[in-house]
């Protein structure tokens, strides 16, 4: 009882400042002109939204880092060597976005960072992670109990880790596209690895995804539609990792599979087109990511949101089972 009441608590702390956060913040960016511009492929419905603030990812970042904070000074939870690993990460691909965003801004133009820079950066991160991860006793095996696969990787796990790190901080920001579309899946899959951490005896992790989770239901009373800010690869590229993260450091690698469905899905269908035109020189999917296949299809925003946002709670709900009990 005493485990539910502090992940309702960190819950609540984080709604709560977030939302707070949020209402002080998005008038600043407005001041600052913070907006980014929009590709000119874009339907003329998301061509409305030029001007809307961006960089919204720092209303979940620092009040996910005050509620830590918050609560450690309250003596309701303890600053483990995960939890640092973890808070590294989301700082560190946060700083990543946020940099990307700003020369986005700053150019009035979608050419940020290039892809080699964001990779060299994205190195650095996995390396210091890896080097913490030994340094605290971690193991560098691939262990997938559940099949029963129990593969030592050594060295060659920190390639592992950067693969996921890479991989989830892409899928993520590949999905923020549609209003809370993003930032509601990555909700829903951090309520998911919050209860898989709780029951398997990773507190530290299921205190931070409740905590995180509060902090994106605070956002999203700013970025549901019609979104008055976007979180901007400030706050995708930070969730994505945080969430590869946190699946790393409880051993549920192959449960982010699950849990990350939707991501995943998306970053497929925008694979499948490329190899589709390469091979066959025709298009698989109207336009891609596949949210914006549907709406191309003539649905509206609010919908598909709706419908990504069941299948992933569906998924969760199938992660949970498999993480948990299988």
């Amino acid at each position: 009882m005493l485990l539910l009441t502090k992940s309702v608590l960190s819950l609540m702390i984080g709604f709560v400042l977030a939302t707070i956060f949020g209402y002080f913040l998005i008038p600043i960016l407005k001041k600052f002109n913070v907006s980014q511009t929009l590709s000119i492929y874009m339907e003329d419905a998301h061509r409305k939204k030029a001007g809307t603030p961006t960089m919204g990812g720092i209303i979940f970042l620092i009040p996910t880092l005050l509620s830590i904070i918050i609560l450690s000074v309250m003596g309701k939870i303890e600053i483990t060597t995960n939890m640092l690993i973890v808070l590294f990460v989301m700082v560190g691909y946060a700083t990543i976005g946020f940099i990307d965003d700003y020369l986005i801004i700053k150019q009035h133009n979608n050419k940020g960072l290039t892809e080699i820079q964001k990779i060299l950066m994205q190195i650095v991160i996995a390396v210091i992670f890896f080097f913490i991860f030994l340094k605290n006793g971690g193991e560098t095996s691939l262990i997938i109990s559940t099949l029963g696969i129990n593969l030592p990787l050594g060295w060659l796990y920190g390639v592992f880790i950067l693969f996921i790190l890479v991989g989830a901080s892409n899928a993520v920001n590949i999905t923020d596209g549609l209003d809370g579309l993003a930032g509601g899946l990555s909700a829903i899959a951090f309520i998911a690895f919050g209860l898989i951490s709780l029951r398997t005896g990773y507190e530290d992790m299921g205190i931070f995804c409740f905590i995180l989770a509060g902090c994106l239901a605070g956002f999203l009373v700013f970025n549901v539609n019609p979104a008055k800010v976007f979180m901007g690869d400030t706050g995708s590229l930070a969730l994505g990792a945080t969430l590869g993260t946190v699946a790393i450091l409880t051993r549920r690698e192959l449960t982010l599979v699950i849990v990350a469905g939707v991501f995943i899905i998306e970053t497929l269908s925008v694979i499948l087109q490329v190899i589709w035109l390469y091979a066959f020189k025709k298009k698989l999917f109207l336009m891609t990511p596949l949210h914006h296949h549907f709406e191309k299809l003539g649905w509206k925003e609010r919908d598909i949101v709706k419908l990504f946002w069941i299948i992933g709670f569906i998924l969760c709900m199938l992660g949970i089972f498999f993480g948990v009990w299988i």
